[in-house]
């Protein structure tokens, strides 16, 4: 039993829950205790040891639940036909199929999987490898040969007992087919959700279905506590300093260069200063939602922000990431819901001219100014003279294009117009290329 444990850790960790060394010690503790005859207390016992938050509880339910599902091969209305007169002697998975002895069959799809090793399966293009390994371990290639000879042998009964048979192994594929598929679901969620994730985190925003947008959340999520995860640590390290040799052996020449007194190199970093100004027309919505989150997602004590959204024409947007929770702030941006902006005709030229008429003075050599936009201006004029101001007030200017770079320049894109005023200029429409802007802003 030591070993179904085992499985169901491995299964419980595909499940995303995070089981450390120590705590599978005390769920094998905690099963030899209680035993496993009473599911009911075997289920409480290991969920104390396993699962430590109510959405650990819901994954251990689930997958306790999917593992510890009663294996069985369903009832069916196959008369007992195999005959004494065969002409040939019969393989033990024909003779099990025919005499219905579901224990026995049980017992040799159990061996076959342990043979088969499904816990070890991690893509379901494996399912239809796994199918073939078990049925081939419980004997498939007999059956076939049997229902074969019974063909050959051409009477009424042995017709009758070939095409018995044929339906009989089709039950057994389903089964085992259903099987494989249980194990899949226990044993290769966790490879099958890296494999999502890695293609949503490089897919371009502007083609994912409202159907991704639950798991992008999450990406978004794990993306922003990685990067302020490592910030913290610049930050510990920077507050502590690095070790200045010269001056730790200076200091301790009275003790004969043991160093008792240690000497650090003090350097002071502060928090990155940024006003983020975002163009919220329709052809920068999803790039714009998920910068937004990925940004807000980042604690105040990491980044000092200012945003500003703007369409016809600019309005300041960080009281309502300060009165509504991140994603409810970002749909009530693109909404415009409550707030003093005009979703008409992209106007950046009149966005850059406002901004330096209202919010120039929060413009300091300290502030890294981030523009996210097409730079589709609908032909208007594009007031290049504003942002060549914004960039001299400013700490740099960093412009993230959604577009592929051979389309900057073309038909009403002044992307080209606004480059000389730009310290950086990326093209960015992933999710991991907004991660690498954010992380070379920290």
């Amino acid at each position: 039993m030591e070993q179904v444990l085992h499985d169901f850790i491995s299964s419980l960790r595909s499940f995303g829950v995070r089981i450390s060394t120590s705590e599978s010690m005390d769920a094998f503790r905690a099963a030899e205790l209680v035993g496993y005859q009473d599911r009911e207390i075997l289920k409480t016992s290991l969920s104390a040891a396993l699962a430590k938050t109510a959405g650990e509880e819901e994954k251990f339910n689930e997958c306790f639940a999917l593992f510890f599902s009663f294996n069985s091969f369903p009832d069916d209305e196959t008369e007992h036909i195999l005959r004494a007169d065969s002409q040939h002697p019969v393989s033990p998975l024909t003779r099990m199929l025919i005499s219905r002895d579901h224990a026995e069959l049980m017992a040799s799809l159990m061996e076959a999987v342990e043979e088969a090793k499904t816990s070890e399966i991690k893509f379901f293009t494996q399912k239809g490898l796994y199918t073939n390994r078990i049925l081939s371990h419980m004997g498939i290639d007999g059956l076939d040969r049997d229902i074969m000879l019974f063909r050959q042998e051409n009477t009424p009964g042995s017709i009758q007992q070939a095409v018995q048979l044929q339906e009989a192994r089709d039950r057994l594929f389903e089964n085992v087919r259903d099987f494989v598929e249980r194990e899949h679901d226990l044993y290769a969620r966790a490879p099958t959700e890296d494999i999502m994730e890695r293609y949503l985190k490089n897919a371009k925003l502007g083609e994912l279905e409202k159907s991704d947008y639950d798991r992008m959340y999450v990406i978004v999520r794990k993306m922003a506590k990685r990067l302020s995860d490592i910030y913290s640590r610049r930050m510990r390290s920077f507050r502590r300093g690095h070790l200045d040799v010269r001056k730790t052996l200076r200091k301790n020449m009275a003790y004969e260069g043991v160093p008792f007194d240690i000497e650090w190199k003090k350097k002071k970093i502060d928090r990155p200063d940024v006003i983020v100004i975002c163009d919220v027309s329709r052809s920068m919505t999803t790039v714009v939602r998920f910068f937004l989150l990925l940004v807000y997602s980042l604690n105040k004590a990491i980044i000092k922000i200012r945003s500003f959204i703007f369409c016809s024409n600019i309005i300041e947007a960080s009281s309502v990431f300060d009165d509504y929770p991140v994603q409810e702030a970002v749909a009530k941006l693109q909404t415009g819901t409550g707030l003093d902006i005009k979703l008409g005709s992209t106007d950046y030229g009149r966005a850059f001219l406002d901004f330096r008429k209202n919010w120039l003075n929060a413009v300091t050599r300290k502030t890294s100014v981030i523009i996210l936009g097409d730079a589709r201006n609908n032909y208007g004029e594009p007031q290049t003279a504003a942002l060549s101001l914004i960039q001299k007030r400013s700490k740099r200017v960093i412009w993230l294009n959604p577009e592929s770079r051979a389309f900057w320049g073309t038909g009403d894109s002044e992307m080209k117009k606004y480059l000389p005023y730009c310290n950086i200029a990326r093209e960015c429409n992933t999710l991991s290329q907004l991660e690498r802007a954010i992380d070379s802003l920290l």
